[in-house]
């Protein structure tokens, strides 16, 4: 089992995001996420949702490879989700719908300086839900925001014809059953979607 890979898993399994957003697996990329104000997703960093107001540039990565082999002509969905809305306590909302976007992968230019890894980019994204930054609400305290990357399950390379979720709240899955949280593990699992990667970080209200 890669290294690499496993401590991804066990930091989702640690988060609980495994299994509450997303049921177990190991994955075979590495997901990056930067926003325009330099900041990153770094398995659990936290950051000031002031920081997070346009949507970040993706990249991936083949965990198990020296170098990157991930398929340029795969389509690789993206998606934002919080399971801690309105509060990790009393998640009614659960979970949040912030973003879902589809793109092909291109080969980065990168710094040689910088630590991350040269990793294809994804690019000419095709929205399907708009980007809405993460703004958890005073006194709600720290939420999840978890980025997960799927592939079809086919393996198919055609173009996809994503469904749109009807609302951003438990990604219009509702109503709620015995207070059951839907989300993107069901909106994947009815669109033909595996989790191949994941990263997530923490935001909270600046007045906590």
């Amino acid at each position: 089992m890669p290294q690499a890979a496993q401590a991804v898993r066990e930091k989702l399994r640690q988060a609980e995001i495994i299994p509450t957003v997303i049921d177990d697996f190991l994955p075979s990329l590495g997901l990056h996420a930067t926003w325009p104000s330099k900041e990153r997703a770094l398995l659990g960093n936290i950051v000031n949702p002031n920081k997070l107001q346009d949507e970040p540039s993706i990249a991936l990565h083949d965990m198990q490879a020296a170098s990157s082999s991930s398929s340029s002509e795969v389509t690789y969905v993206i998606a934002l989700t919080d399971p801690d809305a309105p509060s990790h306590d009393k998640p009614k909302w659960s979970e949040f719908c912030h973003w879902v976007a589809s793109g092909t992968l291109e080969p980065a230019l990168c710094d040689p300086k910088d630590p991350e890894p040269c990793a294809p980019v994804l690019t000419d994204l095709d929205e399907v839900v708009s980007y809405k930054p993460p703004a958890p609400p005073q006194g709600t305290g720290p939420h999840r925001y978890v980025l997960l990357a799927f592939v079809p399950s086919n393996g198919t390379t055609d173009r996809l014809h994503l469904s749109r979720p009807e609302g951003r709240k438990r990604w219009g899955f509702d109503p709620p059953h015995k207070g059951e949280t839907k989300g993107v593990r069901e909106w994947a699992e009815e669109n033909g979607l595996a989790p191949v990667g994941a990263n997530f970080i923490y935001a909270k209200h600046e007045r906590q």
